[in-house]
């Protein structure tokens, strides 16, 4: 599709001639990789303290509102009738 030399030139990465300059290049890529892998921990890292402070908030309120020993919690929901009328048992 793109057959155009100058495209293929722009686009195609190239390592400088110079010594010097290539190992620049070259620690410059090891320390963005040092500072997204530190950034990568530090999000983590953030999270599951995130997720331990969660816990432990969600059960300091489990803990105040305990019921009766011996009622059972529980959420319901209201199910309604059916749609069709349910057949009526015909006397024999």
């Amino acid at each position: 599709m793109f057959r155009r030399p100058w495209f293929a030139s722009v686009l195609s990465p190239r390592r400088p001639r110079n010594t010097l300059l290539r190992v620049g290049v070259g620690l410059l890529g090891l320390a963005l990789l040092a500072v997204l892998l530190v950034f990568g921990l530090l999000i983590g890292a953030a999270m599951l303290g995130a997720s331990l402070l969660w816990r432990a908030r969600r059960s300091e309120t489990s803990a105040k509102t305990a019921s009766v020993p011996g009622a059972i919690d529980g959420e319901y929901r209201i199910v309604r009738k059916p749609a069709l009328p349910t057949p009526i048992a015909s006397a024999r």
